[in-house]
């Protein structure tokens, strides 16, 4: 068995999230976003709008793959909208969800470890 390094010896390193630290406005609205996308029907939700062919996705196409009821599923996507994550438009008795894609971009540019991502000012 070999020996542990001792602790003096490793080195940590650890990259910033982006290159500069959040404004209170910009946390607020990240931490919405987030929070949104915590709840596993929401993720889903907006994973199966994001993938879906077109880039949009009608609330009868998505609400199959998701076991929970019709009501149920209109708050989540409404969570979704009010966190400005998904847009809606409503066509005939239909509403069509798609996904924000500058909001996107935003998240992918936070979480990406490098700081090279979207910058966050586009979440202002």
């Amino acid at each position: 068995m070999s020996n542990p390094l001792p602790l003096a010896d490793v080195t940590v390193r650890c990259s910033p999230l982006i290159r500069e630290p959040l404004s209170e406005g910009q946390s607020a609205d990240l931490a919405t976003m987030f929070k949104a996308l915590a709840d596993p029907i929401r993720l889903r939700l907006f994973s199966l709008i994001a993938s879906h062919e077109g880039g949009e996705a009608c609330v009868c196409d998505i609400s199959p793959a998701v076991d929970v009821s019709q009501p149920t599923i209109s708050h989540h996507l409404k969570v979704l909208k009010t966190a400005g994550l998904v847009e809606s438009e409503r066509r005939g008795s239909w509403v069509y969800y798609r996904v924000v894609p500058e909001v996107l971009s935003s998240l992918a540019g936070v979480l990406q470890s490098t700081g090279s991502g979207a910058p966050v000012e586009a979440l202002a």
